[in-house]
């Protein structure tokens, strides 16, 4: 009952926070979340994992830097673990993130396929209902996730390289909560033929364009 109480907003922040924190032992144990036996797993996280890394890198020798800076100005020790505690999490969330679009990858499986970001969106896709995929080049997106129209794009580096074509609208959950009705997605995959190659026969595929 205490926590319909809390905001859906709040609950669905904390539950980003667990999946992605669950998700770093996945990362050390190298194991992937959701992606059953037989099926295709499509990863699209190389284009952000380096940069990310090196901003957690860049992140956690500033924790310490600031933490000397403290004891050098003889700030009570309160506000020091304090500041060293918000500090800390923030690493282990950014680590987290990264983690959790290393081991949550887009599947293919014999049923539908899966498109995700990391904790924050999953995607289910009936293959029956996939008319067409293609492959393009497109790098300036704006946003990680977004909906237009009925265009649901999730963007890796500002960068989306393959459409699926629904022939009917399927409603998907956005990161906060809200629905939306989409007859066509866009994604990134780090290699995009492998998704045309799993989804659809040879003679079915779109050409690059």
């Amino acid at each position: 009952m205490r926590l319909a109480r809390v905001p859906e907003v709040v609950r669905r922040i904390a539950a980003f926070d667990v999946k992605g924190i669950r998700s770093v032992g996945l990362w050390v144990l190298r194991r992937r979340d959701g992606v059953p036996p037989g099926a295709t797993e499509v990863t699209y996280s190389r284009a952000q994992s380096t940069t990310m890394v090196i901003m957690l890198a860049m992140m956690a020798v500033e924790t310490v830097a600031v933490d000397l800076l403290l004891q050098a100005m003889d700030v009570v020790g309160w506000l020091r673990v304090l500041v060293l505690v918000l500090d800390v999490y923030g690493v282990l969330i950014g680590l987290a993130v990264v983690a959790a679009c290393v081991t949550r990858p887009h599947v293919v499986t014999a049923g539908e396929l899966r498109v995700r970001y990391g904790a924050f969106l999953d995607v289910r896709i009936p293959r029956e209902l996939i008319s067409s995929v293609r492959v393009v080049r497109s790098y300036n997106e704006s946003g990680l996730i977004s909906v237009a129209d009925d265009r649901l794009t999730v963007a890796v580096s500002s960068q989306v390289n393959v459409v699926v074509q629904l022939s009917e609208p399927i409603t998907i959950v956005r990161p906060m909560g809200r629905t939306a009705e989409v007859g066509v997605v866009r994604f990134f995959a780090d290699v995009p033929a492998v998704v045309q190659s799993a989804l659809l026969p040879s003679k079915a595929r779109d050409p690059l364009g």
